[in-house]
């Protein structure tokens, strides 16, 4: 009787300890922001929303994924622009899953897929730029690497937010001659500002000698108001040319005494 007890007090234990085992095997925790694949003998059966979700081992399993956005770096690539420039270039993606079936069963690994495929995209599209285009343009360049990774990716169930160029690194001799280039411009463009300040400088001249000439007495009293500025420092020598028509004037006086 005893030896039948303590069998039966064994088996007691031993099934909680299996259901225990069962049980813990068959929880399953899906967090806030992930969603769940379910799959029972290895088909779709439905989605799976957050909480504590009960499997049964063995038959069912549940697969969760990330749907918060996600920024993944893209690698410095080697790229050769529309004018044959080498550069390399590397940038940053954001994106997220909105449909967690397609992410998992439609793509293998969608995260490195989106890394690649955002790389030979953006070989691409750089490509296509010339190195000024590339430079001045980034912003128009990032979107057009955006536009092209989210039409393809749209159909994994990811969704592309943005893409930004984070570096475009160029070879030292590429960049000796680029900052040559600048300083020719601005050199250019200070030479043009001096020829035009000289030529409204003679325009200006011209037209107040013209005026200067069209009034009577004008000229003689701006030669007196020139040589009132002068006559204020005194350490100043002046020296005043006297019309040859006077000096004669003077001469035909004096020989008439």
């Amino acid at each position: 009787m005893a030896d039948l007890i303590v069998f039966l007090i064994f088996l007691m234990f031993s099934i909680i300890g299996f259901l225990f085992f069962v049980l813990i095997f068959s929880v399953k925790q899906v967090n806030q922001y992930e969603k769940g694949v379910k799959l029972r003998f290895g088909k779709f059966v439905k989605m799976v929303k957050p909480g504590w979700r009960i499997v049964i081992p063995v038959i069912e399993r549940i697969h969760v994924v990330d749907t918060r956005i996600k920024a993944s770096d893209v690698p410095y690539q080697d790229t050769i622009t529309k004018d044959n420039i080498s550069c390399k270039i590397n940038a940053v993606i954001y994106y997220r899953v909105t449909d967690v079936a397609k992410a998992y069963l439609e793509v293998e690994h969608f995260m490195l897929a989106v890394s690649q495929l955002a790389q030979t995209t953006m070989r691409n599209i750089c490509g296509e730029m010339t190195l000024d285009e590339l430079l001045s343009n980034r912003e128009q360049a990032a979107d057009r690497i955006r536009d092209n990774i989210a039409h393809i990716t749209k159909a994994w169930g990811v969704e592309v937010n943005s893409v930004e160029l984070k570096d475009i690194s160029l070879p030292e001799e590429m960049i000796r001659t680029i900052a040559k280039q600048a300083e020719a411009e601005r050199e250019k463009r200070a030479v043009i500002i001096k020829s035009e300040g000289e030529l409204q400088a003679a325009q200006n001249l011209s037209q107040a000698a013209e005026m200067l000439s069209n009034q009577q007495g004008a000229l003689h009293l701006r030669t007196l108001h020139a040589l009132n500025d002068l006559s204020s420092d005194q350490s100043n020598t002046v020296v005043f040319a006297v019309p040859l028509e006077v000096l004669r004037a003077f001469e035909r006086l004096g020989n008439k005494k």
